[in-house]
């Protein structure tokens, strides 16, 4: 069972972000399943690390696509990375000091924010590349 499902309203319609965003679910549903398996805890330190390499990759694709072609809300959207990288290192920190006891906060923190920000913030940006070629 998936903790986040891969749907239709989370496509950008591009397909390399899509593909990435795929990876990235991917990354919260592997923890998930760890957590139900009982590894919750050992699966948290290899998935933040995963995640914050990933994630600056991701970051970084959608930030030149913005870039490249101009995109009005680039320095807003790219702000919003670096508070969310800024987050995911902390909570790493916190795992890695013994301070971040609960698999289940970072999970409902990276749902939460995943889904809420493809859908709110990285939407806007699809039409846009989209109408500058970008497929």
């Amino acid at each position: 069972m998936a903790y986040l499902n891969w749907t239709p309203d989370l496509s950008v319609g591009i397909a390399r972000i899509d593909a990435e965003h795929r990876k990235i679910v991917a990354f919260l549903n592997e923890l998930y399943a760890a957590m139900h398996a009982g590894q919750g805890r050992e699966a948290l330190g290899k998935v933040l690390n995963e995640l914050l390499v990933y994630t600056g990759t991701h970051f970084a694709t959608e930030e030149r696509f913005m870039a490249e072609h101009g995109y009005p809300e680039c320095a807003d959207h790219t702000q919003r990375h670096r508070k969310m990288t800024e987050k995911v290192k902390e909570l790493n920190r916190q795992y890695r000091d013994g301070t971040l006891t609960s698999p289940i906060q970072i999970t409902n923190f990276l749902k939460d924010w995943l889904a809420k920000h493809i859908r709110e913030t990285d939407k806007r940006y699809g039409p846009f590349l989209a109408s500058k070629g970008v497929v």
